[in-house]
Order: structure tokens, then C-alpha cells, then sequence
């Protein structure tokens, strides 16, 4: 998925450049750098942080990366920060989300013959720089910014670092947050709203939908205002967000508790006490406890020091091992039992298979499960945060394959979106015997628009109901 972070500050920026950027690595998968523009010029550090913390990584780079603004991020699989010249000046970029048409805009700049792109080491192109070739198309940032953001499809959220300021831009249909924060020396803007409060910034703003600015030391000045169409990702408050951080003025942590109580209501059972699978199904978890007024235990500790979130590897077998190795099982809670756990979501359904089979092997009695969100029909193609190599990875597609006796296709996956329908009911059924559960009962789309608190024409609900 990816996350920045940025500060134009009167004084040295380093610390709250290198702080900021770590409270978005539950974000990243391969990549996270820094950059940083004093009076000698830029100065950019990269590193691979797929098995190695960010702050660690980075920490004796930090002598050589001093001045008054800088950005960092944490990206998927690309380099980032890119260090670019041209005739708009020496600047440095980052980028958050997906530039689905990456390389067709390659191809048209080809076709003016004055542009040549690195290929990476998977053969592609670096999206970041894509974005920057198209900025530099125009005579000015704030032209070629508005230029990047209406040519590229999927999304593309970024920040840009010159001399003397910092540009913002948010994707054009806000998938992504970015949030403007202030303090008495410096400015910042941030993927996360919850980096900002341990380094002591007051949120100002959020950036609506397509808009652009820029920070200075001494604030915030807007250059193209929002656009009326919003269309954020759902799963910012579902599963990916950080509980702490807040997206168009909607806590995720509440959010999470509203879906847990929405569950409760809907889909009670009778049970000895409500578990959330570490991390993000906690919040979901305590939810429907306080709702249901049974009691919250948790039969898996986090072993949280060195194993990061399990969807981040690109190899199954590695998100497996991350899956097992952080979740230590306690005995003493699980013999006997009778559990329902809230789970943020269902994808593949491989971890969670295993992670039900060892709750039997510790004498489980019962495993009920209760996802915070509709079934996933449909990969995400707007960001990078689902690592399935195909849609036929997920479990409804593969429950649906074996039901139909082949996948449908995209056209034909209606009915099993709609909770009640026959297609449905035989697909959740599916589900449930392939991992083993108990009971299995998801969230409806319309409790979990209502726990959001958004109007669903504000929200992004492609990966339930193929809607865009």
C-alpha cells in the first residue's frame, strides 16, 4: 500500500522527517526512503525494509541527512524517493497508489521522442517516475501536477520536495488521505493523521479529493482547489488504516468498534467469549463484546517485535510463515471453549484455515467467525494492498469455481454480492466448511457503509460489489 510523509520546517526537519515516515510502515512491503534539501542541495537514502525495521535500517544514514525540508516514504515494491532534474528545477518525489495505465503513458511520451525511463529490476516501469515525466511536460509544478492527476488511472496520491517548498496532491477521486498538520516551527502532510501527534502537529486540514498545494515553513497555500466526487477506500477504516489515524473526520478505531457492534446485532451466537485476530480484528472484536455483553479474551498474543503484518511479503509461503510465527496461542483460554472471533476480512483464506486448525488442536470446542466486511469478490485496482497474483486466489472466487464448476466472471458475480441470495448463502456456506468454522456470518454492505458513517456514493466498495 505505501505511505508518505513530509515537513518544511524552520529549523532541522530530520527528526520529525525520520518519526513521521516510521508511523507508516504498517503500510509498506519492500522499499522506504528519505530525502531531504539543504543549503549544499539533496540528499536521498533508499532501503529494502522487507525483513528489517525502517528505523533501524535508516538510523546511520542520519549524520548526512540534515536540513530544513524533507519527505520519506514507505512504498510497495519501487524506489522511492526519485531525484529528478529538469527544466522545472532539481526536485524530489514520492508517490502512493496505482498508475493502472503506467505504461501507455510510457508509450505516448516515447512516441514525442525526449523521454527515457529506467525499467526496474521486475521489468517494469518505475510508476513514480512516470508521474514525474508527466509534471514535466508543463512550465510549472502546479500545471504539471494538475496534469499527472487527470492523466493517470487508478489513483496517484504524491508529494514533491524543491528548494523552497513542499508540494501535496490528493488522488483525484481521494482513494488515499493525505492531511495537512501544523506546529510552531514547521509544517507537515501525511498519509496518516496518527503520525502527527507524538511530534507534536495539530492536524489543519485534510485535502479533498484532486486538490493541490504546498507547505512552507510557514504554512499551507493552496493552488487548485477539491474536486465534489469522493470515492476513499472502505478499507482505510476496515483493516489497512492505522487505529489511531482519522479519515474525513471518522476515527478507525470507532469505526471498527461500530462494525463489531453492527455484527453483534445481526449475527449473535452463543458463545463463552468474542476474540479479534491481532491486530486489526481487535477493534472489531471489542465491539461486539460491549454490544453483546460477552466477555473479550484474547487466545492469540502478538508477538509484535519483529513480525510485521502478514499481507506484506510477496510470497504466500513467507505471508504464512509471518502468519503463524506473530500469533502465540494460549492453551489455557482456547480448551474447551466456545470462541467467536472477528476477523477484518477474508481473502485468500490460508492463513486463517491454519490459524483455525491450531485453535482445534489447542481443544477448541467451537470457532465462530464474524468478518467486518461483505465477501471480497473482486481485486483491488485503484492501490496496492491485496497480494493475491490473481482474483482467483480469493476464497469467494474459489468457493464460487467449485460451486458453478467454473468462475463466472466479472459480469456474472451480482448474485453473489447480495447477501441472501441462493448464490450466496451457497458461497458463505463454502467458506465456512472449507475452513472449518463453526458458524460463518459476514457483514452486510449497508452495516458496514452505516459504522463507516459515509454515504456509499462517498465510498469505494469495488472489491465487495464491483461498483466503481
Amino acid at each position: 500500500m505505501g505511505g508518505f510523509f513530509g515537513v518544511a520546517s524552520k529549523g532541522n526537519c530530520l527528526a520529525d522527517v525520520f518519526y513521521g515516515t516510521d508511523y507508516h510502515s504498517h503500510l509498506g512491503t519492500k522499499r522506504g526512503g528519505l530525502a531531504i534539501v539543504s543549503d549544499n542541495g539533496f540528499v536521498r537514502v533508499i532501503h529494502n525494509i522487507e525483513n528489517t525495521q525502517f528505523r533501524s535500517k535508516f538510523d546511520p544514514d542520519l549524520g548526512r541527512l540534515q536540513g530544513r525540508s524533507g519527505i520519506g516514504v514507505i512504498s510497495d515494491t519501487d524506489d522511492q524517493p526519485l531525484l529528478i532534474r529538469s527544466h522545472l528545477g532539481d526536485y524530489a518525489i514520492v508517490t502512493v497508489g496505482v498508475v493502472a495505465n503506467a505504461e501507455a503513458l510510457a508509450r505516448e511520451a516515447f512516441g514525442r521522442r525526449r523521454i527515457h525511463l529506467a525499467e526496474m529490476g521486475s521489468g517494469d516501469i518505475n510508476p513514480t517516475e512516470v508521474v514525474a515525466s508527466l509534471i514535466d511536460m508543463e512550465d510549472s509544478f502546479e500545471a504539471g501536477i494538475g496534469r499527472a492527476l487527470a492523466e493517470i488511472e487508478g489513483s496517484c496520491s504524491l508529494l514533491v520536495l524543491t528548494r523552497d517548498r513542499i508540494y501535496a496532491a490528493r488522488d483525484r477521486l481521494g482513494r488515499t488521505p493525505v492531511v495537512i498538520g501544523s506546529k510552531q516551527d514547521a509544517m507537515a502532510v501525511s498519509f496518516e493523521s496518527c503520525a502527527f501527534p507524538n511530534l507534536e502537529f495539530q492536524t489543519l486540514k485534510a485535502l479533498g479529493p484532486g486538490e493541490v498545494g504546498f507547505i512552507t515553513a510557514e504554512g499551507w497555500q493552496g493552488l487548485k482547489p477539491p474536486e465534489k466526487r469522493l470515492q476513499i477506500c472502505s478499507f482505510l477504516w476496515v483493516y489497512y488504516g492505522y487505529p489511531a489515524s482519522t479519515y474525513e473526520g471518522i476515527n478507525v478505531e470507532d469505526v471498527r468498534n461500530r462494525c463489531g457492534a453492527a455484527l453483534a446485532r445481526r449475527f449473535p451466537a452463543a458463545v463463552d467469549y468474542v476474540a479479534g485476530i491481532p491486530d486489526s480484528g481487535i477493534g472489531h472484536g471489542l465491539g461486539y463484546a460491549n454490544e453483546s455483553a460477552i466477555p473479550f479474551k484474547r487466545p492469540f498474543v502478538k508477538y509484535s517485535p519483529t513480525w510485521a503484518r502478514s499481507f506484506m511479503p510477496q510470497h504466500q509461503d513467507v505471508r504464512d510463515l509471518v502468519a503463524r510465527m506473530k500469533l502465540i496461542p494460549i492453551r489455557e483460554l482456547i480448551a474447551g471453549k466456545r470462541i467467536l472471533f472477528c476477523e477484518d476480512s477474508i481473502v485468500r483464506g490460508t492463513q486463517l484455515r491454519d490459524t483455525i486448525r491450531r485453535l482445534y488442536d489447542a481443544g477448541a470446542a467451537e470457532i465462530h467467525m464474524r468478518p467486518a466486511c461483505p465477501p471480497l469478490l473482486h481485486a483491488c485496482k485503484f492501490l496496492n494492498f491485496s497480494r493475491s497474483r490473481s482474483e482467483m486466489d480469493l476464497a469467494t472466487r474459489k468457493a464460487i469455481r467449485d460451486l458453478a464448476g467454473a468462475d463466472p466472471g466479472a459480469a456474472a458475480l451480482a448474485p453473489y454480492a447480495r447477501a441472501g441470495t441462493p448464490a450466496y448463502e451457497g458461497m458463505e456456506e463454502w467458506i465456512r466448511r472449507h475452513l472449518g468454522l463453526t458458524t460463518l456470518k459476514y457483514q452486510l454492505m449497508d452495516d458496514m457503509v452505516a459504522a463507516i458513517g459515509l454515504s456509499k456514493d462517498r465510498l469505494c466498495t469495488y472489491c465487495w460489489d464491483g461498483e466503481e
